[in-house]
């Protein structure tokens, strides 16, 4: 099970939203790449980059930022946010992601986004941002009118190689994560799943753990807590490692 520490992007900053709302911001950093390079010294395996700007407005307004972010890790990344076209991808591909996350494109253009997995296979995830079981896109701000049911089996069909799971009620809330929710995707999703909103204490990784072992959960990403404390990103490293151990599967 792996924790995706989260560097969020907005005006040049490293932040954390609460529920997404740009309005309800706060700066953690003013130096995102050093950010980045903390995490990857406190032992992080994957790195999580959002781009907030590019979100809400469509295309990769952080791009230069997170090329220099990505040539001073070691470590995989997976970055997100406005990535809209097959150009766009191709963009963040070519400044060394490892992976990219699609959220509007992925519901809105199907064919769209068929021909970005055929284009970068392995290399294309969806970001399935819930509220109230309703889908949203464009940053969180339009409602798609879709379930995570109304698009699973097409996404899978389309060469989809990961989902990230927000529940956006809770996104930067700390109040838990939505297991019932998680749990069912985890459990029918024939792709890897990461959980992501309300990762807020190890107890949640304790609760989110038997879903690696049992379901299709690769891990979790947390922004907030990390920052502020209420996780320790080494305690929780090393509390998976020793569970995986004593099981014999893969840390």
């Amino acid at each position: 099970m792996i924790i995706f520490p989260a560097v969020d992007i907005k005006d040049g900053q490293a932040v954390r939203l609460r529920r997404g709302q740009a309005d309800a911001v706060t700066v953690f950093s003013p130096d995102p790449v050093a950010m980045a390079v903390k995490w990857q010294e406190m032992g992080a395996r994957f790195l999580h980059i959002v781009d907030l700007d590019g979100a809400f407005a469509g295309s990769e307004v952080n791009l230069p930022l997170i090329s220099r972010m990505r040539n001073e890790l070691s470590i995989p990344v997976q970055v997100g946010g406005g990535i809209r076209s097959e150009a766009t991808a191709r963009k963040y591909v070519d400044a060394g992601a490892d992976r990219c996350i699609i959220g509007t494109m992925a519901l809105e253009d199907p064919d769209g986004y068929a021909a970005l997995c055929a284009a970068l296979p392995g290399k294309i995830g969806v970001s399935l941002d819930a509220e109230d079981g309703r889908l949203k896109t464009k940053g969180w701000v339009a409602d798609s009118g879709l379930t995570i049911d109304d698009v699973l089996p097409r996404l899978e069909k389309t060469g989809t190689a990961f989902l990230v799971y927000t529940d956006i009620d809770r996104d930067g809330m700390q109040t838990g994560v939505n297991i019932a929710a998680l749990a069912a995707l985890a459990k029918k999703s024939r792709v890897p799943v990461i959980a992501a909103g309300g990762v807020a204490t190890l107890d949640d990784i304790k609760v989110l753990y038997p879903l690696s072992q049992t379901a299709n959960l690769e891990g979790a990403i947390s922004g907030r807590a990390l920052y502020e404390g209420t996780l320790d990103l080494k305690e929780a490293m090393a509390w998976i490692a020793a569970r995986e151990q004593s099981a014999g599967t893969p840390a």
